[in-house]
């Protein structure tokens, strides 16, 4: 931004404070209004992600992930002062030849909260994510939108029960009536129909019909205890994904799923971390074997789900985890597997920093085996990135990928391994043609 100094001008030129006052005027209408002023016509062109059985498909070429999550986009787009991150941090992305950022598209009667209230959404907040959608858009970065939290934070199924407790209507105060409170479901209903036929007050697209979104994912991490037979929440996935396909038959749908395997899978007892993990109501074979679904997620945590084990029998059983489950993508679903989250604690007693490194690397490099034979496993998502001044918002996995060099070029070399598989996507193109393609 060009700043002016009155001091060094003449005080007799009469002409300076009228042009001062109407350069001041267009800044002024500039930042407050710039969003609208964006040529989407220019920008990368961005096609709508398919699926052929194991594969994602855009236009008409394989594709690949390599992802990261930011799931605090909205909420930071709602302030003018802490706006600049999702910029900041999409552009990153970019750089880094990252293609899909996850990140929520809900929050539920929370500070900055979306929906106020059953069907009461505060505009402000609806406008946040309107920029951050179109901000992705002008990147060339797809978003994979999840639409409601299993876990309190950010209101989650928690405050949808209180809801209609509070109303008089609840059927009963455990967070699993969620999942078969059919005033509940309505609640849900009317928030995904709300959110699907938005029309973003920046590109003027609805929700439904922008090719920036990648694809909806359900519910993140969602757990049932109360029917450990995982009837209630199969039901639940059936009805709620019907719904929201016969809204948007666009964009790709998935569950949000941890991966863990039920009570009536062989694999409960062979690939699950322990007996804990087939009793929360989930199966990752069952819930994904819906014909509205259209991939599969898993998330690899080994830091929370084994509390003893040395580094290294972590990385052997993650490279066990991520095997297992691609091959049900192949074998079983026929279906594209992606692994939404993955991150490693700092807490840990042993923790160093390159330990990080060594585990990313497994993910990256089982990531990129399969993709090597066109098989479903289909990308990976870091939990999760944050830019500078963010300390608030972290976790014991979070990081700042530029501000440790070796991790930001075991990223970028990932991209890169991907588009030479993939070719480079046309979104792509201004950030990775020299950086992956000049020593070729």
């Amino acid at each position: 931004m060009v700043m002016f100094s009155a001091k060094k001008m003449v005080a007799g030129n009469g002409l300076f404070y009228p042009i001062i006052g109407f350069a001041s005027c267009l800044a002024f209408i500039y930042m407050s209004f710039g969003d609208f002023w964006v040529n989407y016509d220019k920008e990368p062109g961005l096609g709508f992600v398919g699926r052929n059985g194991t594969q994602f498909m855009v236009d008409g070429e394989v594709f690949y992930i390599n992802g990261w999550n930011a799931y605090w986009l909205m909420d930071q787009a709602v302030d003018e002062y802490t706006k600049p991150r999702v910029r900041e941090m999409l552009q990153a992305g970019a750089k880094m030849g990252l293609t899909v950022c996850r990140t929520w598209a809900f929050n539920d009667g929370a500070y900055h909260a979306l929906q106020i209230s059953p069907g009461r959404f505060d505009e402000q907040v609806f406008q946040a994510l309107d920029h951050v959608i179109a901000e992705a858009r002008q990147h060339g970065i797809r978003l994979l939108l999840s639409l409601v939290n299993n876990l309190q934070a950010y209101g989650g199924k928690t405050q949808y029960v209180k809801w209609a407790w509070e109303e008089g209507i609840g059927l009963s105060s455990s967070n699993d009536s969620f999942f078969f409170d059919p005033s509940i479901r309505l609640y849900f209903k009317n928030y995904v129909k709300t959110v699907l036929t938005r029309k973003n007050t920046i590109t003027g697209i609805e929700y439904r019909n922008d090719p920036t979104i990648f694809g909806w994912e359900l519910i993140n991490e969602p757990r049932c205890m109360t029917d450990a037979s995982g009837d209630t929440l199969q039901d639940w996935i059936e009805e709620m994904s019907t719904f929201v396909k016969s809204i948007d038959k666009n964009h790709l749908l998935t569950v949000g799923l941890e991966g863990f395997y039920g009570p009536k899978n062989p694999k409960k007892l062979t690939v699950n971390p322990a007996e804990w993990a087939a009793d929360l109501g989930s199966d990752f074979i069952r819930n994904s074997n819906i014909s509205t679904i259209d991939f599969a997620s898993a998330h690899i945590y080994p830091d929370h789900w084994f509390h003893d084990q040395e580094f290294k029998a972590k990385l052997k059983y993650i490279s066990k985890w991520m095997v297992s489950h691609i091959e049900d993508g192949g074998k079983e679903l026929n279906k594209p597997v992606m692994f939404t989250e993955f991150g490693l604690s700092n807490l840990n007693k042993d923790f160093e920093p390159s330990q990080r490194e060594r585990f990313y690397k497994t993910v990256f490099n089982t990531i990129y085996k399969s993709a090597r034979k066109n098989g479903p496993g289909a990308g990976s998502f870091i939990w999760q990135f944050l830019v500078g001044g963010m300390e608030e918002y972290n976790d014991d996995f979070g990081i700042v990928p530029w501000e440790r060099p070796s991790m930001y070029q075991l990223i970028t070399e990932h991209s890169c391994r991907l588009a030479r598989i993939q070719g480079v996507l046309v979104s792509q193109k201004a950030h990775l043609k020299d950086l992956c393609f000049q020593r070729r």
